[in-house]
């Protein structure tokens, strides 16, 4: 089988054949139908920070993964060839992180790791939900602790971004967003989003309770912390920059909260895709080829991307 695989740090994935894999005891092999690409993957491609984080390489990457499980380890109850599933990249199995990913035709996945795919629910969404609909629900939902009424920045709309602010507004927030593309503002007034601005800063004075950093620059972070009222929440989620200077005064004195948000839950998940399964979030989708994901992958770090691409298999 053919896979995309990462030999190190700023080198060119690499199209690389492999044996098919097998479930061992224990363990489920998915044949995948779809698999999301993710800026992360820009970051784990370019930056030497991430590479204790990973391995052993060569990698495989792709950690949104969806599909159809091929075959069932012994031991395994409760799941059976045939099931539409998709895989928690933040559990055990760390597809595309710790063991191959999705940007190959198979993932074998602990079972604890994954949830089910409704029936009429597309691979492709399914596979962007394990972290363009986890992450942003965890951030919005169980960190940000979102509540009717609230009034909520969200910092960078990209594909995590948009769905971040469609989960608060169906949360029954007032949202704000920062994008500097001024392009994608008429997509975050359908979002439902109340005011757009290029900078958090902008609205200092709405008085913001909580304020979501999807963009993670670094100045983004401090603009946050600066913005957001006192007493206020601000929950770090993107990872543009992995450090940043913020005003320790701003913090102490406002008595702001400033959380770290990463991982997820099955159960996450599974409250995303009944979202997607209602109509009422529907996160931008640019299906890809297998054959296309290096170039995808370009331009993504090119910022040429607005929704979510995903890579589609027979």
């Amino acid at each position: 089988m053919r896979a995309w695989q990462m030999t190190g740090t700023g080198e060119p994935l690499r199209l690389t054949d492999l044996p098919e894999p097998v479930a061992g005891p224990g363990e489920v092999l998915v044949a995948v139908r779809a698999a999301g690409l993710c800026h992360t993957d820009v970051g784990i491609l370019d930056d030497a920070t991430w590479t204790a984080r990973l391995g052993p390489f060569p990698l495989t990457l792709g950690h949104e993964v969806a599909g159809v499980i091929a075959a069932v380890g012994v031991g395994v109850d409760g799941w059976a060839v045939g099931d539409r599933v998709a895989v928690n990249p933040a559990g055990s199995t760390r597809p595309g992180l710790g063991r191959d990913g999705g940007y190959g035709p198979y993932v074998v996945a602990d079972p604890p790791d994954l949830v089910r795919v409704p029936e009429g629910l597309s691979f492709e969404l399914a596979a962007a939900g394990t972290d363009a609909g986890r992450a942003p629900y965890r951030a919005v939902v169980v960190r940000g602790e979102v509540a009717a009424g609230d009034k909520v920045g969200i910092i960078g709309l990209g594909g995590l971004g948009q769905v971040g602010a469609r989960i608060a507004v169906l949360r029954g927030a007032e949202v704000y967003a920062a994008e500097p593309k001024q392009s994608l503002w008429p997509m975050a007034r359908e979002l439902g989003v109340t005011e757009v601005a290029a900078d958090v800063t902008a609205f200092a004075d709405v008085g913001l309770d909580l304020i979501v950093d999807f963009a993670g620059f670094g100045t983004t972070t401090a603009a946050a912390i600066e913005t957001v009222r006192d007493f206020g929440r601000v929950v770090q989620v993107g990872m543009g920059r992995l450090e940043s200077t913020i005003s320790t005064n701003a913090l102490i004195l406002k008595q702001v909260t400033l959380l770290g948000s990463r991982g997820g839950t099955v159960e996450d998940i599974a409250a995303v895709y009944e979202m997607f399964a209602s109509g009422d979030l529907s996160p931008a989708l640019e299906p890809i080829g297998f054959d296309d994901i290096p170039a995808a992958l370009d331009r993504l770090r090119r910022g040429d991307v607005t929704g979510r691409l995903v890579a589609r298999y027979p």
